[in-house]
């Protein structure tokens, strides 16, 4: 039997991390996956993307989501406020549409660590 070999420590291990996101980057985009970690959040993403010309009413996401309007409202704000849509205000209603590149945004930034 023979004993392992001794690996001097300045030639192993060498950090790879060459970057890293700063602290407003790494907050800006743990928005969205924060925004994104609730399923009715999804739900609503999804409902809007598959929408006439990419957009939806608030008054078309409250009954496919059984919630009330107030309760919609709140997931549509924290989804504007991830930047993961965009607001419009048409009369008495707002009009949603997603923002198609702030998913990709969110993974690029990681990526790029």
């Amino acid at each position: 039997m023979s004993l392992p070999t001794i690996i001097e420590a300045s030639a192993c291990c060498v950090p790879r991390i060459t970057s890293s996101l700063t602290a407003e980057d790494a907050e800006r985009v743990s928005r969205v996956f924060k925004a994104l970690g609730d399923p009715t959040r999804v739900r609503l993403l999804s409902l809007i993307a598959a929408g006439e010309g990419g957009e939806a009413c608030i008054c078309d996401l409250t009954e496919p989501v059984g919630l009330s309007q107030g309760t919609v409202s709140h997931h549509m704000k924290l989804l504007t406020d991830a930047g993961l849509v965009t607001r419009e205000q048409r009369g008495k209603w707002a009009y949603f549409a997603v923002n198609n590149g702030a998913l990709d945004a969110a993974a690029d930034a990681i990526r790029s660590v």
